[in-house]
């Protein structure tokens, strides 16, 4: 892995250049202390760093070294990349200086946080590596039970006025949103689909649609097992389907599987399987009500579905006027208590209990057993993002009536349009409202994650883009470990997606480094547009070929591709009925941001009854296809 430092020193020494400073020691630093703490000195010792000097670009100072333990001091800032430092924060005092220079902030970031997000490598003997250690893996599940009961008590102290008025904003809010979904469920206009995701009960992505598992709470709440799973409502089908059909009561339902999935080296991200019943019908609810949120004048602005670039752009704006704070929620979705889901619906019984019968009630927790969850729901659910939404819209409101000093009311919703978003739990609101509205959200048992929340100085983040006084200065990261040999697939894509990352970042002195790495895996490495199939350098020069096809007479370049097969999985019959006529039922454009393309593809696939779901392995070929 000696690769990892060998491409930090050349992106070092290319912006040290650009700084009219040294990385010289800087890179001995780093590859001193690589030999002796390995990857983790460059997935989060370094990152740390990083992190922390966000938080001092966002105070206007170098705060104490307990912000850096880890990192020795030279007067008032780190020693290592002291250069870089040096032109951005004042060297005898560490006060931001009046005009710091940009270059070195990206710099700063570039060379702290670049290999924040990489995964560990796979062991050749041993198959794919572990993102982390089963001793972290634990520590996130108790961390998760300890997540839960901090719901529970935050539940149990919440003062019921609170609630009132949370009832009250949220009905001015959502009231016509939800009068046109409570009218679509009871006319049966609501269509279901299943996710892209594993399920619960593991069946496999074609087998979802002969499901013949559904629940009691459902067939209650006016969504039928007779209506949801077939295509057909002749009455030898439904009758045929209800002696095939297993309707469990709340007490045998089965809870959802809770399971970690890669995130950084240092902590992994939990998610929680559903299934599929409650998945098919969480799709359903999900889909009509992005679909009315869209329609909405000011909730289509206030709150994203499917673009995060106004986020971004408003992060833009906070980064140069000042005048707009950027806030991260820690643990968002598992700290999105039930009862506030509750209070959300109110006003619309029908559509509250047609949401909480789509609600699993109970997680099985590894090392800790089958828990009643006092959450909403977990990532995994169809119905999280969206209703996480709206539940933190309604409290940044709050905040804002709480310093006012006065309730809110429709006419007032025009003042903040374009200045309050919600997007998952990125949140933009106005920075002369922020400490209110942060105490408002822990009053409510949400925890804002102060290391990534920005209101004081010139720095903004939101939906994976950074900015600077209005500079862009988003960085490129290391998602994979170079790899050795061409057989590496998966490291190979990743490797030249990082090559044309660094390119059109400005990195070239990087990209030409990588362009060599890359040459000696694969032999074929062209220039390609963006749009191709093939893996090759991106480049403002455009692309080359090397013939013209015979027929079209188009452009042919020789070079990799990706290939990738879907595993086998069979369907016929009613539940294959089913899938077609509810891929055919799609409405355009219909695009969450959280599903793959696959699962929204609405081309027409002519092999979807035959293979179908994630390929269990990835291979690159050489072939001679289109450069653009």
């Amino acid at each position: 892995m000696k690769s990892l430092t060998s491409l930090w020193s050349i992106t070092a020494q290319e912006l040290a250049v650009r700084c009219c400073t040294s990385a010289t020691r800087d890179i001995k630093t780093v590859t001193r202390r690589f030999e002796h703490e390995g990857l983790w000195f460059l997935a989060v010792t370094l990152a740390d760093l990083g992190k922390a000097t966000q938080k001092w670009l966002d105070q206007g100072f170098v705060g104490p070294r307990e912000d850096a333990p880890k990192w020795s001091f030279h007067g008032s800032r780190p020693r290592f990349l002291g250069g870089f430092y040096d032109r951005v924060f004042d060297p005898s005092s560490g006060v931001l200086l009046d005009n710091p220079d940009v270059e070195a902030i990206y710099a700063l970031r570039e060379l702290t946080l670049y290999f924040g997000k990489i995964a560990l490598p796979a062991d050749p003997a041993k198959g794919p590596a572990r993102v982390v250690t089963p001793e972290r893996e634990r520590r996130a599940m108790s961390e998760f039970v300890q997540c839960e009961q901090d719901v529970k008590v935050s539940d149990s102290i919440l003062d019921p006025l609170y609630l009132e008025d949370f009832v009250r904003v949220s009905g001015m809010l959502y009231g016509e949103v939800f009068d046109k979904l409570e009218r679509d469920l009871q006319f049966g206009r609501l269509i279901p689909k299943h996710g892209p995701g594993a399920v619960a009960d593991r069946l496999t992505v074609n087998g979802k649609w002969n499901q013949r598992t559904w629940t009691t709470r459902l067939q209650q709440a006016g969504m039928s097992a007779e209506e949801f799973l077939i295509a057909n409502q002749k009455p030898e089908r439904v009758s045929k389907l209800r002696e095939e059909l297993d309707i469990l009561e709340p007490g045998a339902e089965m809870p959802v599987r809770v399971i970690t999935v890669p995130k950084t080296i240092k902590t992994p991200r939990i998610i929680a399987i559903e299934p599929t019943a409650m998945q098919y019908v969480q799709q359903s609810l999900a889909r009509g009500l992005l679909s009315a949120l869209r329609e909405d004048g000011f909730l289509s602005l206030a709150i994203g579905t499917d673009n995060q670039d106004p986020n971004r752009a408003l992060a833009r704006r906070g980064s140069l006027s000042g005048d707009l704070a950027t806030l991260d929620l820690s643990e968002a979705s598992d700290r999105v208590s039930n009862q506030h889901v509750l209070a959300l619906f109110s006003g619309h019984p029908g559509l509250s209990q047609a949401v909480q019968a789509s609600r699993s009630r109970k997680a099985d927790v590894p090392g800790h057993g089958v828990l009643r969850l006092a959450k909403f729901a977990s990532m995994g659910s169809a119905l999280t993002f969206p209703v996480e939404a709206m539940v933190f819209l309604t409290v940044i409101l709050l905040g804002i009536e709480r310093e006012l000093g006065t309730p809110l009311v429709p006419e007032d919703l025009l003042k903040f349009r374009g200045r309050v978003r919600v997007f998952g739990d990125d949140l933009i609101v106005p920075r002369d409202y922020v400490l209110s509205v942060c105490d408002e959200l822990h009053t409510f048992g949400y925890v804002v994650n102060v290391g990534k929340s920005f209101w004081t100085g010139r720095f903004r983040e939101s939906c994976g883009k950074e900015y600077y006084d209005g500079t862009d200065v988003s960085i490129v990261r290391v998602r994979r470990v170079l790899p050795t040999t061409r057989q590496d697939a998966e490291g190979v894509i990743s490797t030249v997606a990082l090559r044309n990352q660094a390119y059109w970042a400005g990195l070239w002195q990087t990209a030409r480094w990588l362009d060599c790495y890359i040459g000696k895996l694969i032999k074929h490495f062209p220039n390609v547009a963006p749009t191709s199939p093939l893996l090759g350098r991106e480049s403002v020069l455009g692309y080359q070929f090397e013939r013209l096809h015979p027929n079209t007479h188009s452009p042919l370049t020789k070079g990799y591709y990706v290939r990738s097969q879907p595993p086998r999985d069979h369907l016929e019959g009613e539940g294959a009925l089913l899938k077609c006529l509810a891929r055919k039922a799609i409405p355009e454009p219909y695009n969450m941001f959280w599903e793959e393309p696959d699962a929204i593809d609405l081309t027409v696939d002519k092999e979807h009854l035959e293979r179908t779901g994630r390929p269990k392995r990835v291979d690159i070929k050489l072939g001679t296809k289109s450069p653009f």
